[in-house]
């Protein structure tokens, strides 16, 4: 029997396009039948190891791009029918708790209920998550045991992973957020979510052919 499809979803809780192409993955898996395995990663790692930069850096000073990014993240919110996303006025926030967070909460076995409430906390109810005091008591008000998160996300193991996960990413040709994988194939951007479920179909159709 032919192994299931992988499908990755690689993000940084600091990205807003990966909060936003998050919340069409729910649909992709209900119509599909794939799972998607969340991959927590240091967008300023990749960053630094790509030479690249944030879009709020890139398009800083250009005329008319950003407009038309604004214009884009619009038709996204319509099409896919998000009506709960705020710009964090904090932006860009540091992730390195948020994501070293997110590891400890995977290993612990949390990790569902951690990233509901991280991706409230920067992007529906924005917060200045980079605070230790705000974080904390970020987490505290949507019923997360975040102490017990805080003292493993100090372990090695965690922050290994972490690293691991970032420059794995790198290697595979990420250099952003979001990133997805189906099976080998690389897509970037929130802009690629269709796309991602056409290459999905694609690859489930070439499996069964093989299997049949």
């Amino acid at each position: 029997m032919a192994a299931p499809l992988k499908v990755e979803f690689h993000f940084d809780f600091g990205s807003p396009n990966a909060y936003l192409a998050e919340l069409a993955l729910p649909g992709i898996e209900k119509r599909t039948g794939v799972t998607f395995e969340y991959i927590p990663v240091l967008l300023g790692g990749v960053y630094k190891a790509t030479g690249n930069m944030s879009p709020g850096e890139s398009l800083r000073g250009i005329k008319n791009k950003p407009e038309y990014n604004a214009l884009e993240t619009e038709r996204f919110l319509r099409r896919h029918n998000v009506t709960k996303f705020t710009m964090n006025p904090f932006f860009p926030v540091n992730t390195l708790a948020l994501m070293r967070g997110a590891v400890a909460a995977q290993f612990e076995g949390v990790f569902e209920p951690y990233f509901r409430a991280a991706y409230n906390h920067m992007w529906v109810e924005p917060k200045k998550m980079d605070d230790p005091q705000v974080f904390r008591e970020a987490f505290l008000s949507s019923g997360v045991d975040i102490d017990r998160l805080i003292a493993r996300a100090q372990q090695d193991d965690v922050k290994k992973k972490l690293i691991d996960n970032t420059s794995d990413a790198v290697a595979r040709g990420s250099f952003g957020s979001p990133t997805f994988y189906v099976g080998s194939e690389i897509f970037f951007g929130k802009d690629k979510v269709r796309e991602v479920e056409e290459e999905i179909v694609a690859q489930l159709a070439a499996g069964q052919r093989k299997t049949a």
